[in-house]
């Protein structure tokens, strides 16, 4: 039995367009849209999920004035591919970044490079989110952490749709907040007063939103596609003292034994300032959308790439924040905790305000729904479904069959949701026949319960399915898929 998305019928198409199409015809341009990925910010970690000792007042506001999704997930359960399949709308079976890693021969294309090399490119043939909105003449910037083929390789940002890239190329160079040098496209530029330590004069992500804001400024008369690939919070734990002092009188601190990147004195201080201090920064582009009267005519969108840190690396602690909230696992792990992540969206007028939605979504989706958003053709043959009609209030969301990952890294894993259940394979980089465990979402958030010996038939489609959905992957091969 083959499994795949059903085709969409062509009145379900034509559906879906005018509905789309609806929601901004009283404008003479396509919207602006405003997408927001934080990086390792867990589930529970910001407050309208649950999360008690951080402030996250702006986003917050983007769910109170808009919607908050409860189901959605992340590409991967690490940076470089759910960066991969946001971008490109294939899921980790089909798409070209799986895993984490640099690419052989690094800084041979560009000896300027040497240090921070990027990582495995996209190639030149992929569709983008930004070579799609290209279609409608958007201006596209992406500031924040790139992670998709350093400058001079095929995934360079220039060679992807984008007209601004700032930040870093390199998610190793982004391990440090307060760098020497950031990117402009293709040109180093200094950040003064910085060395490798906790502290310095220049903060990369207050520059981010400052590059931002003024992207914003020089494109209001045009629609534009903001991309903010934030580096924060992931480690290391670094941000402005005047943003740290607030949580060192409201967070207690506690010993440990400091292991990897950039030690800090007050780590829970510290990386709680990290949320805040970006939350503050999503505040100050809504406003200064607001400020141009764009606000009715921008949606903005909130997540994250995967789940937070795990067993207190470089000082996070993941443990007292309860940054996974209810769920299992965490960064790395394709249990829900790695994978299920926030999301939130905000388009006055648009979208109903206060609405919580329990569609099942991911990653792979924001190329089809930003397309059907700004009214552009979907390419064929991806792996994403457009949830715009969830966004837009119209009842005729089409939903996933399943989801699907693997990951070569962490053991070896594979998973599938199916429904309400949740399949998923662990271990299999030493045990390539490594049992299926099954697991009923609906009552068992926390996959503590495994189920598989009750419900064969159920294992037997998920294995199926996991089966027909790994295509293998000459740069990122997993021995127990392809043998």
């Amino acid at each position: 039995m083959t499994y795949r998305f059903e085709k969409i019928p062509f009145a379900a198409l034509l559906l879906t367009f005018f509905v789309v199409a609806a929601a901004f015809a009283k404008t003479d341009r396509p919207p602006n849209i405003v997408l927001i990925v934080a990086d390792d910010l867990g589930y529970g970690e910001v407050g309208c999920y649950g999360q008690k000792w951080i402030k996250t007042p702006h986003i917050d506001r983007i769910a109170a004035q808009g919607i908050r999704f409860t189901q959605h997930y992340s590409g991967q359960a690490v940076c470089a591919p759910s960066r991969c399949a946001l971008m490109t709308g294939y899921h980790m079976g089909h798409a070209e970044i799986r895993s984490n890693g640099n690419p052989p021969g690094r800084g041979k294309a560009n000896p300027g490079q040497m240090y921070f090399p990027g990582q495995h490119p996209i190639s030149d043939s992929a569709v983008t989110i930004f070579k799609s909105l290209k279609q409608k003449n958007y201006a596209t910037a992406a500031i924040g952490k790139w992670g998709l083929g350093s400058h001079g390789s095929s995934g360079d940002p220039k060679n992807q749709g984008v007209d601004l890239f700032y930040g870093y190329n390199c998610q190793i160079h982004a391990h440090n907040h307060y760098p020497k040098f950031l990117w402009r496209n293709d040109v180093r530029e200094p950040q003064p007063g910085n060395d490798r330590s906790a502290s310095g004069e220049t903060w990369s992500q207050d520059q981010f939103v400052t590059e931002a804001l003024q992207f914003v400024d020089e494109n209001k008369q045009q629609p534009f596609f903001l991309y903010l690939p934030f580096a924060v919070p992931h480690l290391a734990i670094q941000a402005p003292d005047e943003a740290i002092s607030a949580y060192r009188k409201t967070i207690p601190e506690a010993d440990y034994e400091h292991r990897g990147y950039i030690e800090h004195p007050t780590p829970r201080a510290g990386y709680a300032a990290m949320v805040t201090r970006m939350d503050e920064g999503i505040g100050q582009i809504m406003d200064r959308i607001k400020s141009h009267g764009l606000d009715d005519n921008t949606l903005v969108i909130f997540t994250s790439d995967n789940g937070p840190t795990f067993e207190r690396l470089g000082g996070a602690d993941s443990d007292f924040f309860e940054s996974s909230g209810p769920l299992r696992g965490r960064k790395g792990r394709l249990l829900e905790g790695g994978i299920r992540v926030p999301l939130v969206a905000r388009w006055p007028g648009k979208i109903k305000p206060g609405q919580t939605s329990d569609h099942i979504s991911a990653f792979w989706d924001y190329l089809p729904t930003l397309c059907d958003i700004a009214g552009v053709k979907t390419p064929e043959g991806i792996d994403g479904i457009s949830f715009a009609p969830t966004l837009l209030g119209d009842d005729n969301q089409r939903e996933h069959e399943f989801l699907y990952w693997e990951f070569r890294s962490y053991g070896g894993q594979q998973a599938l949701r199916m429904g309400n259940w949740k399949a998923i394979r662990q271990g299999m980089g030493k045990n390539h026949d490594a049992p299926i465990e099954l697991y009923d979402l609906q009552n068992d958030i926390g996959e503590s319960n495994n189920v598989a010996a009750d419900h064969p038939q159920i294992l037997s489609t998920v294995k199926a399915i996991m089966k027909q959905q790994h295509t293998p992957s000459k740069r990122f091969p997993i021995k127990a898929l392809d043998k």
